[in-house]
C-alpha cells in the first residue's frame, strides 16, 4: 500500500470529501474530550455506585447505590434540557446563564464554545470538537457532584425526597458555581482558579451535603455507633475506579489534549499517592494499626485537594498538597471532629465535609500560593497570574481571589440548600421513618444486596412469609439442631 503522506499528501482520514469533518475538528482533541468524559463517568458508574454499596452497613448497601445510580441518570434529562446551558451558556447575569435546550442536531454537531467566557486578557474559548462533546463532558462533573453530596445522607434520607433534591439543587446550586467560575461569570472574569472542579464540585458538595445533613437528621443511634462496610475489597474496587478516573477529571479540563493536559494528570496521582501514605503513616502512628478505610479517605482528600490546581502548579508542589491534603483533613475528621460539639450534632455519613469541603478549600488555597506563572497562562482567564510563593502583588491578589471564591461557594451552598430541602420537606418527610430505618434496604427498595439477615434488620412474619425462612431454603434438615426459623409472631429482632 503506498504510503498516502509522502510528498506532501494529506492523510485521507483528515480529508474532507466523502465523510462530514469540519475543518475546525481536531480529531485527537475530540476523542480524547470523549475519553476523559467517560472516564470520569465512570467514577460515578460503577465507581462511586460501588464504593457507596460496599463501605456501608449491610442493610444500606442497595439504597446507597441506588441513590447515586439514580442522580446520575437524573442530571442527564436535567442537563439538556436547561442546565446546561444555565452552567455554560449565553450570560444572564453575573452567576448565571440563560436555561435552554441542547438536543437539537444544529447545536450538537456545531463547534464548541462558551459564549460568555471571553475576557479584557482572552477571546471566547472554544476548543476544536462538537458542542455534543462538550455537552457531555460537562454533564458528568455535574453528575459525580450530586453523588458525592448524598455520600452525606446515607443511611437514612427519604429516597423520594431524593428524587426531588437532586434536580432542584442542579438547577439552583450547582448551575450558579459552574457559570461563576468556569461559565464565565463573575469569578471567572476575575481570575480566580478552580481548574478542575476543587470549588465548584468538592467544596459546593461538601458543604451542601453538611447542610442536608443537618436538614434530614441523623441516623438511627445503632447505626451511628456502628456502621462497619459490607464489603472492603468491594470498596477497594470502587476507590480505583475513582483513582484511575480522576485522569479524565482532571486532565480533560484544558479543553484539550495539549501539555497542560499531561502536567495535570501527573500531578493529580502524585498528590493522590503522597496524601494516601500520609495518611496511613498518622494511622499508625496514633492508632497503632494502618486503616484501609483511612487510606481510601486519604487518596480522596489528595484527589479532591490537587483538582483546582491541578494543570497550574509544579510536581513539587503536588507533593507539598498531597503532604497537607493527608495531613490536615485527617486531623479535622480523626480529631476536630470527635471535640466540636458542632460537628457531632450533624451526622455526616461518610465524612464528605473533611473530605470534600476541607480538602477542596485547601486545594483553592494551594492553588493561590503555588500557581506558576507559565502554568497559570495556560488556563487562567486573565493572563500574568501567579500564586503568592512567586512573590510581587499579583501573588497576594491570586490568594485573596481564591479565598473570596470559596467564601462565595460555602455561602450560596449554605443558603440555597437550606432553603431546597426546607420546601422540600413540605411535601414529602426528608428522612425515613423509623420502622424503614431498623429494616433498611428492604423496607425501601423491597430487595437485599445479600441473601442473609443481620445487621438489625426486623423480619415481619406477616408482611415476608414464613415460606422465606424454612429448613429447606437455608440446606438444613427439619430436625438439625441449627434450626433458624424464627419465631411465629410479632417482629423479631435478629
Amino acid at each position: 500500500m503506498a504510503d498516502a503522506t509522502k510528498g506532501g499528501a494529506v492523510p485521507s482520514a483528515y480529508n474532507n470529501t466523502g465523510y462530514p469533518v469540519p475543518d475546525w475538528l481536531n480529531k485527537g482533541d475530540n476523542a480524547w474530550q470523549m475519553t476523559a468524559a467517560t472516564l470520569v463517568g465512570m467514577q460515578s458508574v460503577p465507581g462511586l455506585v460501588i464504593l457507596y454499596g460496599s463501605i456501608v452497613k449491610k442493610k444500606w448497601a442497595v439504597n446507597s447505590a441506588f441513590m447515586a445510580f439514580y442522580a446520575f441518570a437524573a442530571v442527564l434529562i436535567c442537563w439538556v434540557i436547561w442546565a446546561y446551558k444555565m452552567s455554560f451558556g449565553e450570560k444572564l447575569i453575573p452567576i448565571w446563564g440563560k436555561a435552554g435546550t441542547v438536543w437539537g442536531y444544529k447545536t450538537l454537531q456545531a463547534q464548541a464554545t462558551l459564549p460568555a467566557s471571553a475576557t479584557v486578557d482572552l477571546p471566547m474559548i472554544q476548543p476544536f470538537y462538537p458542542m455534543a462533546t462538550m455537552i457531555y463532558f460537562q454533564f458528568v462533573f455535574a453528575a459525580i457532584t450530586l453523588i458525592l453530596l448524598g455520600g452525606s445522607v446515607l443511611g437514612r434520607m427519604n429516597f423520594i425526597a431524593w428524587m426531588v433534591f437532586v434536580p432542584l439543587w442542579l438547577t439552583f446550586s450547582y448551575s450558579v458555581g459552574a457559570f461563576s467560575l468556569w461559565g464565565g461569570g463573575f469569578l471567572f472574569q476575575w481570575g480566580c482558579i478552580d481548574y478542575s472542579g476543587g470549588y465548584v464540585i468538592h467544596l459546593s458538595s461538601g458543604v451542601a451535603g453538611f447542610t442536608s445533613a443537618y436538614w434530614v437528621g441523623p441516623r438511627l443511634t445503632k447505626d451511628r455507633e456502628r456502621f462497619p462496610p459490607n464489603n472492603v475489597l468491594l470498596m477497594l474496587a470502587g476507590a480505583g475506579l475513582l483513582w484511575l478516573g480522576w485522569a479524565g477529571f482532571n486532565g480533560g479540563d484544558p479543553y484539550a489534549a495539549n501539555v497542560d493536559s499531561s502536567i495535570a494528570v501527573i500531578n493529580t496521582n502524585v498528590c493522590a499517592a503522597m496524601s494516601l501514605l500520609v495518611w496511613t503513616v498518622l494511622d499508625v502512628v496514633f492508632f497503632g494499626k494502618p486503616s484501609v478505610i483511612g487510606a481510601v479517605q486519604g487518596m480522596i482528600t489528595g484527589l479532591v485537594c490537587i483538582t483546582p490546581a491541578a494543570g497550574v502548579v509544579q510536581g513539587w508542589a503536588a507533593m507539598i498538597m498531597g503532604m497537607l491534603s493527608g495531613s490536615i483533613p485527617w486531623y479535622t475528621m480523626m480529631v476536630l471532629h470527635k471535640r466540636s460539639k458542632i460537628l457531632q450534632q450533624v451526622d455526616d455519613t461518610l465524612g464528605v465535609f473533611h473530605t470534600h469541603a476541607v480538602a477542596g478549600s485547601l486545594g483553592g488555597i494551594c492553588a493561590g500560593l503555588f500557581a506558576q506563572p507559565n502554568l497559570a497562562n495556560y488556563f487562567v482567564a486573565r493572563l500574568n497570574e501567579r500564586g503568592a510563593f512567586y512573590g510581587g502583588h499579583a501573588g497576594g491578589r491570586q490568594l485573596g481571589k481564591q479565598l473570596c471564591g470559596a467564601l462565595f461557594i460555602i455561602g450560596w451552598n449554605l443558603a440555597v440548600t437550606s432553603i431546597i430541602l426546607n420546601v422540600i420537606r413540605l411535601i414529602v418527610p426528608l428522612r425515613m421513618s423509623e420502622d424503614d430505618l431498623i429494616i433498611g434496604d428492604d423496607a425501601v427498595h423491597g430487595e437485599e444486596a445479600y441473601a442473609l439477615w443481620g445487621d438489625g434488620e426486623k423480619y415481619d412474619i406477616t408482611k415476608h412469609g414464613a415460606s422465606e425462612y424454612n429448613d429447606t431454603q437455608h440446606g438444613l434438615e427439619s430436625n438439625s439442631s441449627f434450626d433458624v426459623r424464627p419465631t411465629p409472631g410479632p417482629t423479631v429482632e435478629l
